[in-house]
């Protein structure tokens, strides 16, 4: 038996049992709810459209429509709502307004609130949307029944409104039967296509759009972005303050001890203490060396492959770095996408090594067109990785921080990472170049000075 044949009969037990579905009554009800709002939603409209201009006149009074074209935010959620319970149709909220301060500011952030104004536009488009959905499918319905029990109770109606009598014979009540249970099993279709349609416009005028989805990814990825700059710059400041301010301080005690052991003519315990303050004075070196690195790795004033070659060479596992000419080819990229680059890989090779316990990574640099840059890094350890949200604390870390880092330039970031492994990233970014200045003798430099 083909499958075709096997699930005719459950298509045709669906078709007979739709009627008596929760879905199809669940929709009807939101058609009536909808037709009955409708009158209260397009006085609310006509109310706030005509006080507009009425109140332009005093320039404040234009904050009492501009808090209705707000108020209409409400409205949008209760049709949500109702589209939630009874349609089932899922619709996130669009983004919160600005918070404005200042007069002309607030007033314009209330009167051009896009999301009140879809909702408004909405609540007018309902009005006929629902009046044609109730009509249609109510017809569908009671006509539908009417004729299928048409038999039943025809006896009773006066002569002139019962149908023909060429219709009172068997053959004809059993036609007039078969058109109402035809209807019958047409009306819940018709329910769940108007259905479908006020849930398409909940959709489009009440959900959030596309632009205004992207501004707030910016908005959450910029201010990720400042977040993790200050835990940086406060990991910086720890630093210099636990570690080389305190490694500076004992070289002035021991400074000033070898100064006293010299008016005192102890050269042999003066020699001990340059010797500890020299040493140490290096470790100090050493940490301003590494907390500079961290901040602008030196390596990357000789290009982004070079500063690679070089995280390479210093990583604790075998690392295969690849980079395609065309990268750089056009000119030096911007510094702030080197920066992003070359910290991400440092984090993925460090997760590698630190939590994947892989024995290799593989690096991939290659130009998309000329406007993208695609990073592939690849290790073979045994995945499980996941970004994990921020607990809240505003500090970003790890997979986390560096998706952050990625979406602040309009990037892309893309985890692949099964248990047992591998674990392969992708990073999108733009190939922003950097500007090329000119040397007093008209020669070409790089953003850093270099010819």
């Amino acid at each position: 038996m083909s499958p075709m044949t096997h699930d005719r009969p459950a298509a045709v037990r669906r078709i007979l049992s739709e009627p008596l579905a929760a879905s199809a009554w669940r929709s009807w009800s939101y058609l009536w709810l909808v037709l009955l709002l409708a009158p209260v939603a397009l006085a609310y409209v006509l109310v706030t459209v005509v006080l507009t201009p009425v109140t332009a006149v005093t320039v404040a009074g234009l904050f009492v429509p501009g808090a209705l074209v707000v108020g209409g935010r409400g409205w949008g959620s209760a049709y949500r709502a109702l589209a939630t319970g009874l349609l089932r149709r899922e619709v996130p909220a669009p983004p919160d307004r600005p918070v404005r301060t200042g007069f002309w500011p607030r007033l314009g952030a209330l009167l051009g609130d896009t999301a009140g104004w879809r909702a408004l536009l909405f609540m007018v488009v309902s009005v006929p949307a629902a009046i044609v959905a109730v009509v249609t499918s109510t017809a569908f319905l009671l006509l539908g029944v009417g004729a299928l029990t048409y038999w039943a109770w025809y006896r009773s109606l006066p002569t002139d409104l019962a149908m023909d009598a060429a219709w009172h014979t068997a053959p004809g009540l059993a036609t007039v039967a078969v058109g109402g249970l035809l209807a019958v099993l047409a009306w819940p279709w018709v329910v769940h296509a108007f259905g479908a349609l006020f849930g398409l416009l909940t959709a489009v005028l009440l959900g959030p759009t596309a632009a205004s989805l992207r501004i707030a990814e910016l908005e959450g990825s910029r201010a990720g972005a400042v977040d993790d700059a200050d835990a940086r710059l406060r990991r910086i400041e720890r630093d210099l303050h636990d570690g080389t301010q305190a490694r500076l301080v004992a070289v002035g005690m021991q400074l000033g001890e070898a100064r006293e052991q010299l008016v005192a003519g102890q050269t042999e315990e003066l020699a001990e203490l340059l010797e500890v303050a020299h040493a140490s004075t290096k470790d100090a070196l050493a940490e301003l060396r590494e907390l500079a690195r961290g901040i602008h790795p030196p390596a990357l004033d000789s290009g982004l492959a070079v500063a690679l070659e070089t995280l390479a060479a210093r990583a604790p596992l075998p690392v295969g770095v690849a980079v395609d000419p065309q990268v750089e080819a056009p000119g030096r990229l911007a510094p702030a996408i080197e920066s992003i680059v070359y910290f991400s890989i440092a984090e993925l090779v460090t997760n590698a090594a630190k939590h994947a316990h892989a024995t290799r990574v593989d690096v991939r640099l290659a130009a998309q067109g000329t406007s993208m840059l695609r990073i592939h890094v690849r290790d073979d350890g045994r995945g499980g990785a996941a970004v994990v949200p921020p607990d809240g604390s505003g500090l970003h870390s790890g997979l986390a921080g560096l998706t952050e880092r990625v979406r602040s330039v309009d990037g892309s970031f893309e985890l692949v990472s099964p248990v047992g492994g591998p674990t392969e990233v992708t990073l999108t970014l733009p190939a922003t170049r950097a500007p090329r200045t000119t040397r007093r003798d008209g020669a070409p430099v790089d953003r850093g000075g270099r010819p």
